[in-house]
């Protein structure tokens, strides 16, 4: 693992590596390039009503779920994720970002809440497969997948 960290990805991107979906080949590769990955509360939280939301649309067995949430689990007690808290100005940073960028793009409070956090943690690269995310990204100056 690197000394500094520069990645941050959106959830969607960790629900892409648990399960299969369009987006799962393009986060394992681009996973095999750069190893380590911020995962903060606000990550779990919304990995986890993903997962969730799965089983309720009967998309997978509440068997597979379990199966899922103890993968997860185990890689975060692995340290393959790099956890840390959600940084303390995030939610400040969420809201300058809505009020710079929202109306233009479109943003939804968790788009720049993870982008603020992004930025926070000093991140130099951002991963998502959510275009709105990308737009600010890039707009902010983190470099996009």
């Amino acid at each position: 693992m690197s000394a500094r960290l520069t990645i941050y990805a959106d959830t969607s991107f960790f629900v892409s590596l648990y399960l299969t979906d369009r987006h799962t080949a393009e986060a394992e590769h681009q996973l095999r390039s750069r190893p380590s990955l911020w995962l903060t509360p606000l990550h779990v939280a919304e990995w986890t009503h993903a997962i969730e939301q799965h089983v309720f649309r009967k998309a997978i067995s509440r068997i597979e779920a379990d199966r899922l949430l103890q993968r997860f689990r185990e890689h975060r007690a692995q340290n393959l994720w790099r956890e840390s808290p959600l940084p303390d100005r995030a939610f400040e940073v969420c809201a300058q970002l809505a009020h710079r960028h929202a109306a233009r793009l479109g943003l939804r409070t968790l788009d720049t809440l993870h982008v603020a956090s992004a930025l926070e943690l000093k991140a130099e690269h951002f991963w998502t497969f959510d275009e709105r995310q990308v737009n600010l990204a890039a707009a902010v100056g983190l470099k996009t997948n």
